[in-house]
């Protein structure tokens, strides 16, 4: 596998919000992790970036052992993250913000000629270029931090809930991105509230419930699982699935 995590927990003091979560993302695949507010998505991305701390388990890419590393190592590795929210700069240009995504590199020449396919790719951002990221509606500013994790040179791609406040016009534009750069070779890890849309794009699926790994399996047999919407919700997922392609993973003690 590209990206995994294994049995990791995490912890805020006393609050546990990962519980021997173990995920794994292969090469050219979408894998998507679902769950209500709560679940410990965005824990889980911070533990696979480095920005979180996990109090045990692992997690390895691209066959190494990235535990210990600090996030900086982790991203020249390949390894890149679009943040829920967007945190692009607004006080930037457009230019300086997809900028920002190169820190790493010194290959500069290349780094110019990437931008200009992402603007190719990205037209509005192109009339904008030299102008405040501020300005940017909430779509553009969701290409531009897009853009500006594709300038790492990831191997893979982590989004988290990358559909937040948009209007479902560029929700499905954004989904469609998304297909296009899985098609043309980039591995995704995808958190998304959006049950839907995330799993008619997914190879393969984690369902978390209160920090914990509740359901796994292919779309199609998660989509017709009722259990999904309950664990979503953040309910008890019932253990009688009925389906065989899905898994109701049992809590330590059960």
């Amino acid at each position: 596998m590209l990206l995994e995590a294994q049995n990791v927990d995490v912890a805020y003091g006393r609050v546990r919000a990962l519980t021997g979560v173990s995920v794994a993302l292969g090469e050219g695949e979408i894998v998507a992790v679902l769950g209500a507010n709560g679940a410990g998505k965005s824990s889980l991305l911070g533990a696979l970036l480095g920005t979180v701390r996990p109090r045990g388990g692992r997690v390895a890419f691209a066959g190494a052992d990235v535990s210990g590393w600090p996030t900086a190592r982790r991203v020249a590795a390949g390894l890149a993250l679009v943040p829920e929210g967007r945190r692009i700069l607004v006080s930037l240009s457009v230019h300086e913000n997809l900028l920002m995504g190169a820190y790493c590199r010194r290959d500069a020449a290349a780094v110019a000629g990437e931008i200009e396919r992402i603007y190719a790719r990205f037209p509005n951002l192109a009339a904008r270029r030299d102008m405040r990221a501020s300005i940017l509606s909430g779509g553009e500013q969701q290409m531009l931090a897009i853009g500006r994790a594709l300038l790492a040179k990831p191997k893979v791609m982590m989004l988290d809930e990358p559909s937040l406040g948009l209007s479902p016009k560029l929700v499905g534009q954004l989904f469609a991105l998304l297909a296009e750069l899985n098609r043309e070779g980039m591995a995704l890890l995808l958190v998304e509230q959006n049950t839907h849309k995330a799993l008619q794009i997914a190879h393969r699926a984690y369902v978390l419930e209160l920090g914990r790994v509740v359901m796994a399996g292919e779309p199609k047999a998660l989509l017709e699982d009722r259990a999904l919407q309950e664990a979503y919700l953040g309910q008890s997922a019932r253990r009688d699935t009925g389906n065989g392609a899905t898994r109701r993973a049992a809590a330590p003690g059960r």
